[in-house]
């Protein structure tokens, strides 16, 4: 990999990191708000009527946090040229079977991070400053998936700086797992459910974390913390008591 200074890489990161976001939140709201919308009406989760001003707060938020996740992954890049992380280019270096397990990896450790950090975030000390940008609009939408305050985006960065350094991860394990990251958190900020509701889809919504899912929490705020998983809110008791019900009535 060629060196580059590190502002190089933190201008080339905010631009892809932008690009991601416009493209994936971008592209969701353009099909599911203004293609599909009207046919859509039956199936969405908001309560009122989305308000531009809200949209424009999340829109400016998830700037300022790319900016965050810019420096972050020129951090890794730099860190990755002095032979400082676990990250590797040769595929068959640890197997190919290996390249799915560490995905895997990846995504229950971050959800496992997520589920705790956001809980956190939530205790009334801190919520003001820490995590109340995401919740300002009220009625999440897909421009809400990365809308966060400098010091959340901050603690989200983190945790891809930390396991970089922890856990060997082949490139391709890793932009995957940023893409999946950015996709579920478009998918959980919707405002429409996909996941089916009939009986024999019921353990979608029951294991993995849906639009019904996260709409609780931007309601109710003391319940589902989790990111990708919700077996961590049934563990330790945050699981919304009617949520099983919604997930078949679309009601909650």
């Amino acid at each position: 990999m060629t060196n580059h200074s590190f502002w190089y890489y933190c201008f080339l990161f905010f631009g892809i990191t932008l690009a991601r976001y416009f493209l994936i939140a971008g592209g969701a709201y353009l099909l599911f708000y203004l293609v599909l919308g009207k046919s859509l009406a039956n199936k969405s989760l908001h309560l009122k009527p989305l308000m531009s001003c809200s949209i424009k707060n999340d829109i400016e938020l998830s700037v300022l946090s790319a900016v965050v996740f810019a420096i972050c992954g020129a951090f890794i890049i730099s860190e990755y040229t002095l032979g400082a992380t676990l990250l590797y280019t040769e595929p068959y270096k640890y197997g190919l079977w290996y390249l799915v397990v560490s995905f895997i990896a990846v995504l229950l450790l971050q959800d496992t991070y997520f589920y705790f950090i956001h809980r956190i975030f939530h205790q009334p000390l801190i919520f003001k400053w820490m995590h109340y940008g995401h919740h300002r609009s009220g009625e999440p939408t897909p421009w809400s998936c990365s809308a966060f305050d400098l010091p959340e985006a901050n603690v989200q960065g983190i945790f891809f700086v930390g396991v970089s350094f922890i856990v060997p991860l082949h490139f391709i394990t890793l932009v995957t797992a940023l893409i999946t990251m950015t996709v579920w958190a478009v998918f959980t900020h919707l405002g429409f459910e996909l996941f089916p509701s009939s009986s024999k889809s019921y353990w979608l919504g029951k294991w993995f974390i849906g639009s019904i899912h996260h709409s609780i929490h931007h309601r109710k705020y003391k319940v589902h913390y989790g990111l990708y998983f919700t077996f961590w809110d049934k563990l330790l008791g945050t699981e919304d008591p009617n949520y099983e019900s919604a997930i078949h009535t679309r009601e909650f």
